[in-house]
């Protein structure tokens, strides 16, 4: 009798490993991609007027995070929607004034002596992404391709003048409170190289003898994602 048990049991431990192996495969293959990512990138503004430099390094950095909806069986396809913060700098030679009635001045600097000119400003980033990996369920390690849309609130902006050791400093500049752009970013792993190309302008009403400044964000750099 004892004998015709031990029998039984060791044909069913298979079976009962197989099984097991079975369900833990299933709750796997339900995985996401959410992440949350850090981003430094080098800003530039293209469409400018010929008389525009930059004149300084103009970096960028951002953060956030992105929920993940894979829309197929593998789950390698996805689109993901995030909610993150930013901060961007421009140094170059737009010389950005206030007037009395509330608004601004805008003047390119050609031949003038100052130290440092750059604006800046700080948004909430809504990116929208259609993602594509090679990921699967027992590895973090995978290629990646990201394309997308990214709408960005600012909600604080300031211009920096120095010239003769003397410093002035002015807030709440004439910017699209929205900015839009469309996203690429793609690598291996953790890091990846990252694309912003702006579709609006950065200014909402700026113009220099009547001609309107419609220069727009372009910015390259890294981003690395954590899971």
């Amino acid at each position: 009798m004892i004998k015709k048990s031990i029998l039984i049991l060791l044909f069913a431990l298979p079976f009962i490993g197989l099984s097991q192996n079975t369900s833990e495969v299933a709750i796997d293959t339900l995985y996401r991609e959410d992440q949350i990512y850090f981003g430094v990138t080098y800003n530039t503004l293209i469409d400018t007027p010929e008389a525009y430099t930059q004149t300084n390094f103009s970096p960028g950095f951002k953060a956030g995070f992105i929920r993940d909806f894979p829309i197929n069986k593998k789950r390698n396809i996805a689109f993901g929607l995030g909610f993150g913060y930013a901060l961007n700098t421009s140094a170059q030679n737009l010389k950005i004034t206030p007037t009395v009635n509330g608004s601004f001045d805008y003047e390119f600097m050609s031949g003038q002596n100052y130290q440092k000119n750059r604006f800046s400003y700080q948004a909430i980033e809504i990116p929208f992404e259609f993602r594509w990996r090679t990921s699967t369920a027992q590895s973090n390690k995978f290629w990646r391709i990201y394309t997308g849309f990214k709408a960005s609130y600012v909600f604080a902006s300031r211009t920096f003048f120095k010239a003769n050791n003397e410093t002035t400093i002015y807030k709440d500049l004439e910017l699209n409170p929205w900015q839009y752009g469309l996203t690429l970013s793609a690598g291996y792993n953790n890091w990846n190289a990252f694309i912003y190309y702006g579709i609006n302008a950065i200014f909402e009403t700026a113009s220099i003898n009547q001609n309107p400044l419609e220069m727009k964000s372009l910015k390259v750099g890294l981003m690395f994602y954590i899971l």
